[in-house]
């Protein structure tokens, strides 16, 4: 925003200079301090709210920190937002998007991302592996057509606000108590029918999931998977899991490594892979959060939780004491 004829004076008092000739016959004016008013500041926030002001042909400014291109039909992020490492907040709600870049992973200044309202059906298990890691608090993937998290979504351990709102969702992942920061759950209109063990690790200030079909429990109905004796691929997982000793896909087959990760645990604390008696059992989701949206219509803050057995001994320890206590 420079006064056009004093900046091509200036110019031409350089290329004289640069030449060697006397820059005395040239009106150079003298040095004043630019105003504020004088000099463009950077621009840290955008908001798009409808596809007419998206730009198609001007680059985004490097220096933004906050973007929102709303209703913009968006089938995809765009190239040039995901060169914007200096973005702290995200939104691309109401758009049309089906997949998300492995790329996004790259701005690891990110802190919240929205996604409400696209055609989400997945959310990469990369993403959750990457710079994300650290720096995203809030993530909204409400209102999409997501049925499942990957293994590697409580990877992301800075979670502090998750949505999950009317989706498919068929289950949580099962290490979900891993996402020790996390305050603020809503998945509320799935289609989960239980919740994992680990939900029990939770501690939020606020719960919702309203409408979901939960399934009545039944501990006197278990789901037997028991391999008795047991396979040595069995004992050697138990071992492992129960010694926390140290594996890794350098040492064993990457299949075995990402099963080791989902072993469930018994109550006794025992570790269990593929040998296992199944339950579901009743948790008041008042014990993992301080504020419940009632489950139901019908004023219940109850849930029914997976709840895992190692052999018939801990089983048969737990239906003693569930049967004594119903008289």
């Amino acid at each position: 925003q420079a006064n056009v004829i004093n900046l091509k004076t200036f110019l031409s008092a350089v290329r004289l200079a640069h030449q060697g000739n006397d820059t005395g016959v040239l009106p150079l004016s003298p040095l004043v301090p630019a105003k504020n008013s004088d000099v463009e500041k950077p621009k840290t926030k955008m908001i798009i709210t409808s596809r007419r002001d998206y730009p198609l042909t001007k680059s985004f400014p490097f220096s933004l920190e906050h973007l929102q291109t709303s209703y913009c039909k968006l089938a995809r992020i765009d190239s040039r937002v995901l060169c914007l490492r200096r973005l702290r907040k995200l939104d691309l709600s109401h758009n049309h998007i089906k997949q998300l870049p492995a790329t996004l992973g790259d701005l690891v200044c990110l802190q919240e991302l929205d996604l409400h309202d696209n055609h989400l059906e997945a959310f990469s298990g990369a993403l959750c592996s990457s710079g994300l890691q650290k720096s995203l608090q809030l993530l909204d993937l409400s209102q999409n057509q997501i049925q499942a998290l990957p293994l590697e979504f409580c990877q992301l351990r800075g979670l502090v606000q998750l949505r999950l709102d009317d989706n498919a969702l068929l289950r949580l992942p099962c290490r979900i108590g891993q996402l020790s920061r996390l305050r603020f759950l809503s998945a509320a209109r799935n289609k989960l029918p239980f919740l994992p063990w680990d939900f029990r690790n939770l501690s939020l200030e606020n719960l919702d999931l309203f409408g979901n079909p939960f399934e009545q429990p039944n501990p006197l109905v278990p789901n037997i998977q028991l391999k008795i004796p047991l396979t040595l691929l069995e004992c050697a997982a138990r071992a492992t899991v129960n010694h926390r000793i140290p594996y890794g896909c350098h040492l064993l087959p990457s299949h075995l490594c990402k099963d080791l990760e989902v072993a469930k645990t018994c109550r006794c604390g025992s570790a269990c892979l593929s040998s296992f008696i199944q339950i579901t059992v009743t948790m008041n989701l008042h014990h993992v959060a301080h504020t419940v949206v009632l489950v139901d219509n019908m004023g219940g803050t109850d849930a029914p939780v997976l709840c895992y057995f190692c052999s018939l001994h801990c089983y048969s320890q737990f239906l003693d004491r569930h049967l004594q206590s119903r008289g």
